[in-house]
């Protein structure tokens, strides 16, 4: 398996097609905005004008967009995946999306004799990188094993989950603990300003206690800086906390940390800030 397209060039999207590259793959790339795809030249990457030119004779199709209604357009339009892309090739969703939406892309590619894998990513564009990222897994174990290798290129902690749409389950539980995490730091930092404090110098102290993680070491700093520069973008990660609280729903269980960080970032994104990096929060403690 040597042949790839890449759907989705942007702050996640760039640096995997480079780490795929970087080992041993031929990455096509197709993007809507054309000059984040152009970007990718110079690293080895060949540009695609439509999906359907871009899919075209690959082994392997990986995709990692915007939102739900964006995928939809992806796998299903008649210029799409699903209509265009080879026998037997893999379709690998890495985009954080609707299980039910992972399960749907997987019985259709199964009819058509493809073959369909939901894999979401966590670790933000540091793990993207670094090519660190944690990557959940759902579908057919074996194909699961057969794209292993491009897993590999991109990520460390791999982990076939279980049938199609369980990595899109995972990856929700991912989000919901990042929400409580997110929050926990704000207030943290909050609390030690009120004192008179040094909050770097909390974070550093903290940061490999029991109150350890990602979001302490990576957006903490972030936040004391007054860095928002997106690693991830609110505006995506109130649509992931959305499709959680919707699959909460569904399932007849009510998660209120998640429901009230939720609401929180979602002011913010009507106060048109959805394009800064998830650490913005902090503005909330700020006012």
């Amino acid at each position: 398996m040597k042949n790839i397209a890449f759907i989705g060039t942007g702050v996640m999207g760039s640096s995997m097609v480079k780490n795929l590259i970087k080992n041993g793959f031929h990455v096509s790339v197709y993007n809507r905005t054309k000059a984040k795809a152009q970007a990718l030249e110079k690293d080895g990457a060949i540009v695609c004008n439509s999906i359907k030119e871009c899919i075209q004779n690959k082994d392997a199709i990986i995709t990692i967009i915007g939102y739900p209604k964006d995928i939809e357009e992806v796998y299903f339009s008649e210029q799409g995946i699903m209509a265009n892309a080879p026998q037997n090739a893999y379709l690998i969703d890495m985009t954080t999306s609707s299980p039910k939406l992972a399960q749907k892309i997987y019985n259709t590619a199964k009819e058509k004799g493809l073959k369909a894998l939901d894999a979401p990513v966590s670790g933000g564009d540091i793990g993207a990188k670094n090519a660190t990222l944690a990557i959940m897994v759902g579908g057919d174990q074996e194909d699961f094993e057969a794209c292993k290798p491009l897993f590999q290129a991109m990520g460390k902690n791999i982990v076939y989950e279980g049938q199609a749409g369980a990595g899109q389950h995972i990856k929700m539980a991912n989000q919901i603990v990042v929400a409580a995490n997110t929050l926990g730091v704000c207030e943290a930092i909050s609390y030690v300003k009120s004192m008179n404090l040094d909050p770097m110098l909390m974070l550093k102290t903290i940061e490999t206690g029991a109150a350890a993680s990602w979001q302490v070491s990576n957006n903490g700093p972030k936040m004391c800086n007054e860095d928002f520069a997106p690693g991830f973008f609110i505006k995506h990660f109130v649509k992931d906390m959305k499709i959680a609280l919707d699959e909460c729903k569904n399932a007849g269980i009510k998660l209120e940390i998640l429901e009230n960080v939720c609401a929180m970032y979602e002011q913010m994104e009507k106060e048109n800030l959805g394009d800064l990096g998830t650490q913005a929060i902090i503005k909330h403690y700020q006012k």
